[in-house]
């Protein structure tokens, strides 16, 4: 079993490429994937970019070139749920995406014309495994599961956020998961998007992210770290 490991910056995912063995660097489309072995598993970890058409184009690529099987898709969000604090995680249930808005043709917010659904569903066993494993390893952590909303644009007002819960009962938002999550569905290819929030998506975001991003990214590393291993 091969897993592709994606993160749109590189504090998401630095941790994991300072772990691997026996890599080999390819450059595709800008971008750098780092093929090895983490805990004898073989995995591609790579840094998409931020935004929706970087993160589709680096899951296709891991598709077709680097021939995995699953793929974690690893990062930071903003909370639209006031249970859920800045550090915890969010393991996805589902991805929809919430700038997808085609109502004047009678399309619901968030439906994408064409395909039998939009709202994209994680893997299932992935995700039992990932709330288990987390709980061992992020014991001070709160773990939740729900539903991620993605979108070309970083949310820090309240207007927006409110509309954001009251359309689509998010868990969190941020800008690739559901765009990764519609390439896997396309493609047959199980998934799990993991996020640990770092702000909560309101007037005070712009404040806290760049307080809490690092502290973010190190609970969501720790967790895909010990959930490779778990897999092997």
């Amino acid at each position: 079993m091969k897993i592709g490991i994606i993160g749109a910056m590189k504090v998401e995912v630095e941790k994991l490429k300072a772990e691997m063995k026996d890599t080999k660097i390819s450059n595709i489309a800008g971008m750098e994937f780092y093929d090895g072995v983490l805990y004898n598993t073989p995995v591609t970890v790579v840094i998409c970019g931020v935004g929706k058409v970087n993160a589709a184009c680096c899951t296709q690529i891991l598709i077709d070139c680097f021939n995995v099987e699953k793929i974690i898709n690893t990062g930071i969000a903003g909370s639209l749920n006031a249970s859920i604090d800045i550090g915890d995680i969010v393991l996805a249930t589902d991805a929809v995406q919430h700038d997808m808005q085609v109502g004047y043709f009678g399309y619901a917010p968030g439906v994408v014309p064409g395909l039998a659904t939009s709202e994209f569903r994680a893997d299932e066993l992935l995700r039992a495994l990932a709330k288990k494993t987390c709980n061992e390893v992020n014991p001070d952590v709160h773990v939740f599961e729900g539903r991620v909303v993605s979108g070309d644009q970083f949310i820090a007002d309240k207007k927006t956020k409110e509309r954001l819960v009251k359309t689509f009962a998010p868990c969190c938002t941020e800008m690739e998961g559901a765009a990764i999550a519609q390439v896997c569905y396309r493609n047959e290819v199980p998934f799990l998007i993991i996020r640990a929030i770092s702000d909560k998506a309101d007037d005070s975001a712009s404040m806290d992210y760049p307080v809490f991003e690092e502290q973010a990214a190190h609970h969501c590393s720790k967790l895909v770290l010990s959930l490779i291993e778990a897999l092997s």
